[in-house]
């Protein structure tokens, strides 16, 4: 493993020189600092979510952490506060965390300003795999700063990409803790689903009639929550973040029991006007006064930020509630979503109607 000089000092010792192609950076040197043998005591080895083998200099001072969820993670298990760099999203997205302009190097997950990431002098860059990270260990390389990939957003991998942000910022406990809180919810989601029919749901993400396919963290709520997705016979192509636009005529014909719209997500509450404005749009559409959603009451507008929340844990007790209400008729969704917002994110919670609402 290298031994590495601080970023700042190694950039002046090797006389590195700088370009940026367009917004996207790209970093090359002149001359590498040397390598040199270095005490491994302390050293920390992890497997990364794209099965890379990863050595660390040890649990993470300071990290880059591109993407929001990655983010709620980090602060989750008690080590937001040794993330010095941010994605754009993320500033936007979780305003409670006090992210300021300069500690922003990314405004997404592709176009990612190394200079800022060098100059940072961070002991990890953690982005998820839908990043350029490839690009990333192979611009960051030279200046000893390791890449890991951890895909917080993905439902799949949600305990292995926990525990992997533990290893990195020798933080098990907090990761337990987090994990703890999921199975803790899809235990409850579990029990009370079992037996019960499915019901037939249509979720839209932020534009009018895009929908989540099977293999989508969508479908994946809809799935877990006792539902049956609308849309979760069309062909997918195998990306699992699948999404499409659908034909309106389509939505009536398959008649959805459970309608839920779900906006860009922001920790930041939702005015009432929002709120207001989605669900004149929404009962508007041609038709739709018929659906079966409208006409048994069962149309919700939501905050990504509530209902993506803990790799959408809570979003699927939310919509478990909403499809199977005797079964949940005991249980307050809106008591964990404070729980994430104060227990795990440090923010306060102005009750979850500022998130969430039934609208039909």
């Amino acid at each position: 493993m290298r031994e590495r000089l601080p970023r700042i000092s190694a950039l002046a010792a090797t006389t590195a020189v700088v370009f940026l192609a367009g917004a996207c950076g790209t970093v090359t040197t002149e001359d590498t600092a040397e390598e040199s043998g270095g005490d491994r005591e302390g050293s920390l080895t992890v497997v990364d979510d794209v099965g890379r083998t990863v050595e660390l200099d040890g649990p993470a001072e300071r990290a880059v952490v591109l993407n929001s969820y990655g983010n709620e993670f980090a602060q989750a298990i008690g080590a937001g506060d040794r993330v010095v760099g941010f994605d754009r999203v993320s500033q936007t997205r979780l305003p409670y965390l006090g992210i300021a302009d300069d500690e922003v190097v990314s405004e997404d997950l592709q176009e990612i300003n190394y200079e800022s990431v060098v100059e940072l002098d961070p002991d990890v860059f953690i982005l998820p795999r839908n990043g350029a990270w490839q690009e990333a260990s192979e611009q960051l390389e030279s200046f000893g700063i390791p890449v890991v990939v951890a895909t917080a957003w993905d439902f799949d991998v949600f305990h292995e990409t926990v525990d992997l942000l533990g290893e990195v910022f020798g933080e098990p406990e907090g990761a337990e803790r987090v994990s703890g809180f999921y199975d803790e919810i899809f235990g409850l989601i579990d029990e009370r689903v079992a037996g019960t029919e499915p019901v037939r749901v249509y979720w839209e993400t932020e534009q009018p009639y895009l929908t989540g396919l099977p293999g989508s963290g969508f479908d994946q709520i809809i799935v877990a929550a006792g539902g049956e997705n609308v849309f979760g016979d069309l062909d997918t192509g195998g990306d699992e973040q699948s999404e499409t636009t659908v034909d309106p005529a389509a939505i009536l014909e398959r008649d959805p029991e459970v309608v839920v719209h779900e906006f860009g997500p922001s920790a930041e509450p939702t005015g009432q006007e929002r709120f207001d404005t989605l669900r004149d749009e929404l009962l508007g559409r041609a038709g739709w006064q018929d659906l079966s959603a409208t006409t048994g009451d069962r149309v919700f507008v939501t905050n990504g930020w509530a209902t993506s929340g803990l790799s959408k844990a809570i979003g699927a007790l939310y919509l478990a509630s909403w499809l199977h209400p005797e079964e949940f008729a005991d249980v307050e969704p809106g008591d964990y979503l404070a729980r994430w917002a104060e227990e795990f994110q440090g923010t306060e919670f102005p009750g979850a109607d500022a998130y969430i609402q039934k609208v039909s």
